[in-house]
């Protein structure tokens, strides 16, 4: 049975869609725009910047999930490399084949308990795929609010 598998397949498949509707709706001049910094708030990054720290999330855990390497992708996500709309969305698509690539190693719910070696510690599959989840959604979730601060325009149906 796969119902709870399944569930996380549609989950990451809707953090990889909403990504790609943003990114849409992003001039390339507001790609990488940040909003002004203001006394006593954190440091806020672009909305191409935290969509790619999305995407890397995925990335990261799919590939410790399926290759045992846990290596962040954050030199290889910076502005520097994937500084356009057309690089971000092959980005994302690398990241969408690792994903499903990822999926196709877990055949079954019971999988879900297996334990792998995570980067520090031991931990069973389906906590992996949880904070991998919460991590994405997360890092969306800023991309989302940056937009809305940078532009008067609908933000997609989360």
């Amino acid at each position: 049975m796969k119902t709870i598998l399944s569930s996380f397949d549609r989950e990451f498949s809707a953090v990889d869609a909403r990504n790609r509707e943003l990114l849409g709706l992003l001039s390339d001049d507001l790609l990488f725009a940040r909003p002004r910094d203001t006394p006593n708030s954190m440091a806020m990054f672009s909305c191409g910047e935290y969509i790619l720290r999305s995407a890397a999330m995925v990335e990261k855990n799919f590939d410790g999930i399926t290759t045992r390497l846990w290596d962040d992708p954050f030199e290889w996500t910076l502005p520097e490399y994937l500084s356009s709309r057309e690089g971000i969305l092959q980005y994302l698509n690398e990241v969408e084949e690792t994903r499903k690539r990822g999926f196709g190693f877990i055949s079954s719910d019971s999988d879900l308990a297996r334990e792998l070696p995570a980067p520090r510690e031991i931990r069973p599959l389906i906590s992996i795929l949880i904070e991998t989840l919460a991590k994405a959604e997360h890092f969306q979730g800023r991309a989302f609010a940056v937009f809305q601060m940078l532009t008067d325009q609908r933000l997609p149906r989360l």
